[in-house]
């Protein structure tokens, strides 16, 4: 640093004054104060450049500052690699197992046996297998549904029994008043007359053709359940008329 002009011209009046007092040369006076003022410039030289020099802590420090935001963005972009990878691991794990779970897929054709399925055969034959199994989930409901009924029936028959048995055991002499067998061929023997009789003026027997078109003809005319009700109504009211 530089020092004030006072200062410097006390300094000059102090040394003349010394000088002056022992009485030395005037020209190594001279010689010295050249000296004194070249020291004094070179002080305030270095003091000035000392000043212009940067500082190159602070760029140290700068420098320091910058490299932790490129720190973050590593670690964001090393972050976004790892999840898409994850991502990436999961799709492919999925379709894996899909390829494990649906027998289609396993059950290659010889001509791709030895390439991998894409992802779109996969999703497909997955599409269809689960079309299948809907179908195979409404069928067998449907099965269900038809066995509960038949146990509903057998339910049913197994309380009337039950209850004819339980009736039986009630009346044990019920059974001695039943209709004798001779009864029961009379009943059926009428009724299979009249069928024969109708069948004999309606049926034609001279060829199979003529025949087969007649017993057709001769079952929907006869056979009717009103016809045959009647029928039986009829045979019924003359057995009863022979027997009382």
């Amino acid at each position: 640093m530089a020092e004030p002009p006072g200062a410097a011209e006390d300094s000059w009046g102090k040394v003349d004054a010394a000088y002056g007092d022992n009485g030395l040369d005037s020209a190594l006076f001279m010689e010295n104060a050249r000296k004194g003022s070249i020291v004094s410039r070179a002080n305030s030289i270095g003091s000035t450049s000392a000043s212009s020099v940067p500082n190159t802590d602070d760029e140290d420090s700068d420098c320091a500052q910058e490299s932790p935001k490129e720190t973050y963005k590593d670690q964001r972009r090393r972050a976004h690699t790892q999840a898409e990878q994850k991502r990436r691991d999961a799709i492919k794990k999925g379709y894996n197992d899909l390829q494990a779970i649906v027998p289609t897929c396993e059950q290659q054709d010889f001509s791709i046996s030895s390439q991998k399925l894409s992802k779109a055969i996969v999703l497909q034959k997955t599409i269809d297998y689960i079309q299948f199994l809907h179908k195979e989930k409404k069928k067998q409901e449907e099965e269900v549904s038809t066995l509960r009924k038949d146990v509903m029936a057998l339910k049913i028959m197994k309380v009337n029994y039950e209850q004819i048995v339980k009736a039986h055991q009630n009346n044990p002499n019920e059974g001695k008043n039943q209709i004798s067998d001779e009864v029961k061929f009379s009943v059926f023997q009428g009724i299979m007359d009249s069928l024969f009789q109708s069948f004999n003026t309606s049926v034609s027997v001279t060829s199979f053709q003529e025949l087969s078109a007649c017993v057709f003809s001769w079952i929907e005319e006869h056979c009717k359940p009103q016809t045959l009700r009647d029928v039986v109504i009829g045979v019924l009211h003359k057995v009863k008329s022979q027997l009382y």
